[in-house]
């Protein structure tokens, strides 16, 4: 099955199947069909992309009320650690997080449901992050988590290289 589980219900890991020869490789990164027979039944209506250096820390993000998004999150070049928040009031994971790392070579992607806060941490020289949204993004409805918000607790990898945030990164209130 190429979805994993996580310890936070609804988010899950996808890891295509790949197939690899002399010539190089090809896989599906999104196949409707192939998550609806997973009970995940997604309309993706927007793609993102961003190019980041080594130690840049994007989030944690989310989107409010009716804006809320869904996001099909990978990496096409490079590694980050992709991290996930529950934020869902009345979740028994409320303000739980996942982290994992997603690459190039890893190919995995994160399947980030709605209510939650995500993020990223650039652990190569540079990455580039896709993300397919359910949602159109709506600047009214930003919200967002400090990333070293000790509620939520998120051991970020330490990298040879200070954490670089933009300054909206940097004053998102603590939940505390």
């Amino acid at each position: 099955m190429p979805f994993l589980e996580t310890p936070i219900a609804d988010l899950f890991l996808f890891e295509p199947q790949v197939w690899e020869d002399e010539r190089g490789y090809f896989f599906e990164s999104y196949n409707q069909a192939t998550f609806a027979k997973h009970g995940l039944d997604y309309t993706f209506i927007q793609d993102n992309e961003a190019k980041s250096s080594k130690g840049v820390l994007r989030g944690l993000h989310f989107q409010k009320g009716a804006a809320a998004q869904a996001k099909l999150v990978r990496v096409t070049q490079g590694e980050v650690f992709d991290v996930a928040v529950d934020l869902r009031a009345g979740s028994p994971t409320y303000l739980k997080w996942f982290g994992t790392y997603l690459s190039a070579d890893n190919k995995r992607q994160l399947l980030v449901p709605r209510g939650f806060g995500h993020g990223y941490l650039v652990t190569s020289e540079t990455a580039v992050f896709n993300y397919k949204c359910d949602n159109l993004y709506n600047k009214e409805a930003e919200g967002g988590v400090l990333y070293d918000d000790p509620v939520v607790g998120v051991d970020w990898p330490q990298l040879d290289v200070p954490y670089q945030l933009s300054d909206k990164d940097k004053v998102w209130e603590r939940l505390t």
